[in-house]
């Protein structure tokens, strides 16, 4: 029973006080902000229907905390710094064993309207992912928000940067697949790439890999720009080539590429394939493009061998077609050889 007038409660138990302003209520016991809650969730969900404990304590050691957590910096105190005092007091308690809550903590940046100012809905100037999705797709736009910038970074919305990476999609397709529908009559299982695209391949797999891990997303997507171009010059492609590629591109534009990878014939889903593997001796360079200049402007180049000699470069620059009209009837007065790079010859 609460008395609206004074405040006073008395237990339901009893029987009710006489005078009309007591009522009959129920206590409110549920006073915890909301920040309560989500400074321990990922905690529960480890063991959400648990009725005893937050979570069973063999479940909280195998699983331990987020290796990573990615937030925004106006979150560093209404949930990480509430998080980790609600876990390091869970802690003391002895309710988990780990004393920290995250592992890695990383701050994305923000996108910024076309005024300069922070997209949000209280400034009413937030874009409708719909309206992008209906005309160019949920991959294309994945993938445009992570080639933006780098993911720290501040980074302007364009509407009109989605076209780019929506034109690279359809490139892709279009080299997995002929005007049929079927897989592109250059990609066959005997079909041996050639020794640039095989390296070129290497090269991606590993960059990728590396730049996911880094959250570096939208350096591996300028790298898988780069491969394609690529493929779409090379007059075969083998199918594990290709297939590889596809699995690199999963995780940006996962639709897609299942889509492809079904198509191509593979089964089960590109989700279950292992991630692809570099071989550290595919990335071995044996010529490099020696540039040739003359007064410091450039005047042809060729592939060398790694570790060309000064005195072979020279010789080398005095018998390319582009380079000799430029030396005849003059005297070389210095030499500047940076080693696999330049070849800089000073003549008066």
């Amino acid at each position: 029973w609460y008395n609206i007038a004074t405040g006073l409660a008395v237990p339901a138990s009893q029987p009710k006080p006489e005078g009309d302003t007591w009522v009959h209520g129920r206590r409110e016991t549920n006073t915890m902000p909301q920040w309560a809650g989500s400074c321990w969730y990922y905690l529960r969900y480890l063991d959400p229907q648990n009725p005893r404990a937050i979570a069973d304590r063999k479940l909280l050691e195998y699983w331990g905390t987020p290796d990573l957590y990615v937030g925004g910096a106006e979150h560093a105190v209404l949930h990480l710094l509430y998080a980790r005092f609600w876990h390091m007091f869970l802690h003391d308690l002895g309710v988990v064993p780990q004393p920290e809550p995250f592992r890695k903590l990383f701050h994305q940046g923000i996108i910024l309207g076309d005024d300069g100012e922070k997209k949000s809905k209280s400034r009413g100037n937030v874009a409708n992912p719909d309206a992008v999705i209906h005309e160019y797709g949920t991959d294309a736009l994945r993938l445009y928000l992570m080639f933006l910038g780098p993911l720290e970074a501040m980074k302007p919305w364009n509407p009109r940067g989605i076209e780019g990476v929506f034109r690279f999609l359809n490139k892709v397709w279009r080299e997995c697949l002929g005007e049929d529908g079927r897989t592109h009559p250059k990609i066959s299982d005997s079909a041996t790439d050639a020794p640039a695209l095989e390296r070129l391949l290497h090269e991606t797999i590993r960059k990728v890999g590396e730049d996911i891990e880094g959250l570096r997303f939208n350096t591996a997507i300028s790298q898988m720009m780069i491969f394609v171009n690529a493929v779409q010059k090379a007059p075969t492609v083998s199918r594990r080539t290709m297939l590889a590629f596809l699995q690199l591109l999963a995780p940006f534009a996962p639709h897609l590429a299942e889509e492809l990878w079904a198509r191509l014939g593979e089964k089960p889903s590109i989700l279950h394939a292992p991630w692809p593997v570099y071989d550290a001796a595919k990335l071995v360079v044996e010529q490099v493009k020696l540039v040739f200049q003359v007064n410091g402007r450039y005047r042809g180049d060729q592939l060398v061998p790694i570790g060309f000699a000064e005195a072979e470069a020279v010789a080398l620059a005095h018998k390319h077609p582009r380079v000799m009209p430029h030396l005849a009837g003059k005297t070389v007065k210095k030499v500047i050889y940076v080693p696999g790079r330049i070849l800089n010859l000073v003549v008066e």
